[in-house]
């Protein structure tokens, strides 16, 4: 769906085209068989779920679900209706733009126009960001401009999307144990990115949802009607595993609340801390035999896949040769951290919240203490510091990228595009001001 607004504002300059990357969760998917609406959708069926297959081939983990449209909004009952990225792209249509279509692009669509890359968020963000170059080149042979460039705008995993595009083109992850050496490939289509709430370090929220469920990163709809992800449809997600926290950048403590080592990329870790899903006493239940015997081998490569994802947008230090732009949020608790210790029993329990526990030496650890290790200035999704990678800067003594600018607002993770402050941050950029 377009949308049209009538605007009667005098464009006063050409601008490079822009491709809008929504985040995780944040594009529609549309059964191909039945042409029904699966996500964003109340009380979906059982039937409809959103499982990917389990395969020792990740190409062939596909199932009947394709995208549709960015979500523009949601309206939930008689709720209000919640805005989701409409109101960005209707903010640069009134001050400019009009919307165009990959596949069928608008007279003149090489300037003053922004595009919606929609893709299944379940899946590799570099299959996705493959894809986006792929789009991109048949969309300029379409307005026969071979030099076009395009300025991208991504929010939270989006926004890797983007970086990895730029980066690397429509290169594939190098093999285990080949250093990844960015060729800015992407930069021969990709003119400017900015990059809005994304976490360049992971985020520990994604930690807590493979192990627990809950919802993913994105759209937030807190209502109790809402089927949420459990943890064996999270198991299946490719792109979950490459929200995880970047290697050695994961703030982990004991129960007296001292910092303690967790490879997260270690199948071993899962297993000894009780997190591993195909160790759950339900997995038989879940998972059919077939997929059962492959489950282990899949769990490994989604972790090892994950970390070379991390490794390859971590290979640049210092300024890229375009520029990115940060905007984010500071102001909201965010979680930043996790805290393990062992019960009486012998297993571990996770806090990935600041709730009051009490070990097994019968010592309480205040709400008040875990509060100050758990939790960081964000957008109660993205800390501040995955945002601009701050620890990544500091592990290798440079900087991971250096920002054009960095813009910080009071905002929520899942509100950041309908900001009116925002908004207009990225119209100015947009326009070189």
């Amino acid at each position: 769906m377009l949308i049209v607004v009538a605007c009667f504002c005098a464009l006063g300059q050409s601008r490079p085209p822009v491709i809008l990357i929504p985040g995780l969760t944040g594009t529609e998917l549309i059964n191909s068989k039945t042409g029904q609406k699966v996500w964003f959708k109340l009380r979906r069926s059982h039937g409809d779920d959103l499982r990917l297959p389990i395969t020792p081939n990740l190409n062939a983990g596909r199932d009947a679900l394709v995208p549709g449209d960015v979500i523009r909004d949601v309206k939930a009952g008689v709720l209000p209706r919640v805005d989701v990225y409409g109101g960005l792209i209707t903010s640069l249509v009134v001050k400019g733009y009009r919307e165009g279509r990959f596949d069928a692009p608008p007279p003149r669509g090489y300037e003053n126009t922004v595009y919606v890359f929609s893709y299944d968020w379940r899946r590799d963000n570099v299959e996705n960001a493959r894809l986006l170059i792929r789009r991109i080149n048949a969309l300029k042979v379409k307005l026969h401009r071979p030099a076009l460039k395009f300025d991208l705008i991504g929010h939270s995993m989006g926004g890797l999307i983007a970086r990895y595009a730029a980066m690397y083109g429509d290169s594939d992850l190098p093999a285990s144990g080949t250093p990844a050496v960015p060729t800015w490939a992407g930069s021969k289509s990709i003119g400017r990115l900015i990059i809005m709430g994304t976490p360049n370090e992971g985020s520990p929220l994604s930690l807590r949802d493979m192990v627990n469920g809950f919802a993913l990163m994105g759209i937030e709809v807190n209502l109790p009607f809402v089927q949420n992800l459990s943890k064996f449809d999270v198991f299946t997600i490719p792109s979950a595993y490459q929200l995880l926290p970047a290697p050695g950048t994961l703030k982990a403590y004991g129960e007296d609340l001292n910092p303690v080592e967790i490879d997260i990329y270690d199948p071993a870790t899962w297993s000894k801390y009780g997190w591993n899903p195909t160790e759950d006493k339900n997995f038989d239940k879940e998972f059919s035999a077939a997929e059962q015997r492959v489950a282990k081998p899949f769990f490994a490569r989604m972790l090892d896949r994950a970390k070379r994802f991390h490794a390859s947008l971590d290979g640049v230090s210092g300024k890229a040769p375009i520029p990115i732009d940060l905007i984010g949020a500071e102001c909201k608790d965010t979680l930043d951290a996790v805290v393990v210790y062992q019960k009486k029993d012998g297993k571990w329990d996770a806090v990935f919240k600041a709730d009051s526990f009490e070990t097994p030496t019968g010592r309480k650890v205040t709400s008040e203490e875990l509060k100050t290790k758990v939790y960081a200035p964000g957008d109660g999704v993205v800390t501040k510091r995955s945002l601009s990678a701050e620890t990544l800067s500091h592990m290798d003594g440079g900087s991971v990228f250096e920002p054009a600018s960095t813009t910080f607002v009071c905002e929520g993770h899942s509100k950041l595009p309908s900001n009116p402050d925002v908004q207009a941050k990225v119209f100015a950029i947009l326009s070189g001001k």
